[in-house]
């Protein structure tokens, strides 16, 4: 087992290189427009297609999060972990049919610009800002440092800096061509990444098959799976009782059975794929069709991801206890590089390739998102409102080069601790404390008429506050166990309520503020959105889409429940 890339995974690797620059560069001259108009920076407005849509928003999403954070989850919980990606293909199905007719309707083309419209510009600033820094100190940070961990195990633990300057500086490029490079070039990242993918998840359960003597045969290796690691394929934890070992508690901990499918789990995927600049700005600039049809298409993509992310993981697991990983640390977020020791010349530069392809899509399309809040929601309204087009483009263009270095000086040393939470448990624990103010000021300026500019000011500080105090203070303050939680210990002395239960309790009480304030002012708010019935209606084809995506579910967590 060599941890080292051949000369052939060197040449497949940089292939890869130079046909995305090359092509990226090729939209980029084709369409100069994007030197200086605005919305075709940022927003890419009326050229991207359908599935040019569908592949960017699977390129963004589908990060080091996922291929090295995911499969670390695989390797300690298992397909349990497969919620965040089987319940994301519904949410882009509600998000599809009910939230981007209202975005694309009212021009939306940023989400503090809903805000501003919809409540009032105190709201768009506050949000603004909380985005800001959580899409800097929290996205690019750990998606950067994740990616530069996997890519340097695989060149022998030696170049961890400069593989994060160069993750950095390829994700720079790309941007400055604006949101329609990154569309276009999305699309080969993502066939790159799921052909990679796949590629990598045939040899991890073929080197199964193999290591157990049941010659190469990847159904087999999938049994063996099941067998050696049963434990390991059920979508739900029971709870924790006396009995259950910390390793147990520490599962239920990140995956809490059936209870984070009450509150958590939505709140995490209506809030990322709907009211999330860096994914939603991938439809705001096309037709509704074109956009209910891309983000369709990113669902069912959606269903097919824990094959490819979570099973490299489950894999790790049944080697490494079946003693096949000898030179494995065990710790989690190492499993996806152990995997990719195993393979062959050319196809292990492929996945580095498809690796590669992910970090650099989803840091690109991040710092864009970054770049399009600051230039259009406070650099425009607040330092220079007088700023031309050409201005705000070189503006756009600045702030990216700026968030990425901001980047590159928190992963130098991991000074946020990323490594020590593990990267997965990290983003989704650290977005969890804005996810359920700001997904309850959306849902309720969505859908409710009657909603006040006051009720959100409210709603984004007490969404904050509120997951402050369960996920901080709550067993210290009010003990381990209460009617409302039960608080489990870490193995250090302390006590945690489960991230994604505290989610879901600072979601129903930041709406049921909400409401409670709103309820003291005018039935109809004046900026209330006026809706149109016929906004909702899907056509045949869209519907088909959605009912084979709702059976293909349905059977998943038949089998797996």
């Amino acid at each position: 087992m060599t941890k080292y890339l051949s000369t052939a995974d060197i040449v497949v690797f940089l292939a890869y290189i130079l046909l995305v620059g090359s092509y990226g560069f090729w939209i980029y001259n084709k369409k100069k427009k994007a030197v200086t108009d605005t919305k075709d920076f940022f927003l890419a407005e009326g050229s991207l297609t359908w599935w040019a849509i569908g592949a960017s928003l699977i390129a963004s999403n589908i990060s080091a999060e996922q291929f090295i954070g995911m499969s670390g989850n695989g390797f300690f919980v298992g397909i349990a972990v497969a919620a965040y990606e089987w319940l994301a293909a519904l949410a882009l199905i509600i998000i599809a049919v009910w939230f981007i007719p209202i975005y694309l309707k009212n021009k939306i083309y940023t989400m503090p610009q809903f805000l501003t419209m919809r409540y009032n510009a105190t709201v768009a600033f506050i949000m603004t800002i909380f985005w800001l820094f959580l899409y800097v100190f929290v996205n690019l940070t750990s998606i950067l440092y994740l990616g530069a961990i996997a890519i340097d195990g695989l060149l022998g633990g030696q170049y961890l800096h400069i593989i994060m300057v160069a993750l950095a500086a390829a994700a720079i490029i790309i941007t400055l061509g604006g949101m329609k490079v990154i569309g276009y070039t999305d699309v080969i990242q993502v066939a790159v990444l799921i052909i990679g993918g796949l590629a990598t998840t045939y040899m991890a359960l073929t080197i199964v098959s193999e290591k157990f003597g049941l010659g190469s045969s990847v159904i087999a290796g999938f049994n063996q799976l099941m067998k050696e690691a049963p434990d390991h394929f059920h979508m739900m934890l029971d709870k924790p009782g006396p009995e259950s070992t910390q390793e147990y508690i520490d599962k239920y901990r990140i995956l809490p059975g059936v209870l984070m499918y009450l509150g958590g789990q939505w709140v995490v995927n209506l809030n990322y794929w709907g009211c999330n600049q860096y994914i939603t700005q991938r439809a705001l600039g096309a037709d509704l069709q074109t956009a209910r049809s891309g983000l369709l298409f990113a669902g069912f993509l959606k269903l097919m991801m824990p094959i490819i992310v979570m099973l490299p993981g489950i894999a790790a697991y049944v080697l490494y206890k079946g003693g096949h990983l000898p030179e494995f640390s065990g710790k989690m977020d190492s499993a996806y590089s152990a995997i990719l020791s195993f393979l062959p010349s050319g196809l292990k530069g492929l996945s580095v390739a498809a690796l590669t392809a992910a970090i650099v899509a989803s840091l690109a399309g991040k710092a864009n998102s970054i770049s399009t809040i600051y230039t259009l929601d406070i650099h425009k309204k607040y330092i220079n409102k007088g700023a031309d087009e050409t201005k705000m483009v070189w503006i756009g263009r600045s702030v990216v080069i700026i968030s990425m270095l901001i980047a590159v000086i928190f992963t130098w040393d991991d000074l946020l601790g990323i490594g020590a939470e593990g990267g997965f448990t990290f983003i989704q624990k650290y977005t969890g404390y804005f996810s359920p103010g700001v997904f309850a000021v959306f849902i309720l300026g969505m859908f409710w008429k009657r909603t006040t500019g006051t009720a959100a000011v409210v709603g984004v500080i007490a969404g904050f506050l509120l997951s402050i105090l369960f996920n901080d203070l709550a067993p210290k303050l009010f003990g381990n166990e209460t009617w409302l939680y039960t608080a489990y210990p870490r193995g250090d002395g302390t006590y945690e309520i489960p991230f994604l239960i505290c989610m879901g309790f600072a979601f129903f009480m930041t709406m049921g503020l909400m409401i409670l304030i709103s309820l003291s002012g005018p039935k109809v708010n004046p900026k209330a959105f006026i809706h149109d019935e016929g906004m909702f209606k899907v056509k045949p084809s869209t519907l088909l889409q959605i009912v084979v995506t709702l059976l293909i579910l349905m059977a998943l967590y038949i089998k797996f429940w």
